[in-house]
């Protein structure tokens, strides 16, 4: 399956903005499951300095802002052919040990909800079957409801509510496989969905690390594993380390962020 992705996120600001950076992860790599068949990134109201590979082998893209700019427009567009690999993708690779994804984040923290949720999951069963359960476990646990939550939410707040987005389930499985000493990590990328191109965010999902087959992904909100729509682009603990935009700014007034995503297949 060949899939063309087009992403545009636009910050629109109160007052100019007298100096800014940002980190783009929004360049996606080849590997087992996609090949990347060309991608640009066009930057309106900055430019790009450098980029560099972060911990997680994630290309990092540093822009700065124009002195006095009031609205800031990245768009990415490119063509990825995909293939099957039943959610699986492969040795763990890169600069970070597999001992790193136990370690807790502020997002995916385990309060008495989770550990209760992990502690429902059959232990008699192999790794591979635990997390399919907790996949399932998670999607009916949480009501898929965009507008519920917000990016500072943790795993147990999601929990708890009872509703949120992919990002917050995401977070949910990753704390919960790590409660099952499961190496786990964030993932973040672009779904097709056939009869909807026109999104208007990205989509998030999970990845565990499992004994003979290496990471393995999980996504919570469609509960199943990614097949040939899902498209990877960064991973991380959590969000914070996969965002696709991340930075800071001079100056106190307010933002507007508008995203539009558009996967067709080819």
């Amino acid at each position: 399956m060949r899939l063309k992705i087009e992403h545009t996120t636009r910050y629109d600001y109160d007052e100019p903005v007298s100096y800014a950076l940002q980190q783009l992860r929004l360049t996606p790599k080849s590997h087992a499951s996609q090949t990347i068949l060309g991608w640009e990134t066009e930057v309106t109201g900055g430019k790009r300095e450098l980029f560099f590979e972060d911990s997680h082998r994630n290309r990092v893209d540093l822009i700065s802002f124009e002195p006095g700019t009031e609205v800031i427009e990245v768009r990415c567009r490119g063509e990825v052919e995909m293939t099957e690999t039943h959610g699986v993708i492969g040795a763990h690779g890169g600069f970070m040990p597999l001992w790193m994804f136990l370690r807790t984040t502020p997002h995916t923290r385990a309060g008495n909800g989770i550990r209760h949720l992990a502690s429902g999951i059959e232990t008699g069963g192999s790794d591979l079957d635990r997390l399919h359960a907790l996949n399932t476990a998670i999607h009916d646990a949480i009501a898929f409801q965009p507008g519920t939550s917000n990016v500072s939410w943790t795993a147990e707040d999601a929990l708890t509510a009872g509703t949120g987005v992919c990002q917050d389930m995401a977070h949910l499985f990753i704390a919960a496989a790590r409660v099952l000493k499961i190496p786990a990590r964030y993932c973040s990328g672009y779904l097709y969905m056939e009869g909807n191109d026109q999104q208007d965010a990205a989509h998030a999902w999970a990845e565990a690390h499992v004994e003979g087959l290496g990471w393995v992904g999980f996504d919570p909100a469609n509960d199943q594993s990614p097949d040939m729509r899902y498209v990877r682009v960064a991973t991380g603990l959590d969000y914070l380390e996969a965002a696709p935009v991340s930075g800071m700014r001079h100056g106190a007034g307010g933002e507007r962020l508008t995203v539009h995503v558009e996967v067709q297949q080819q």
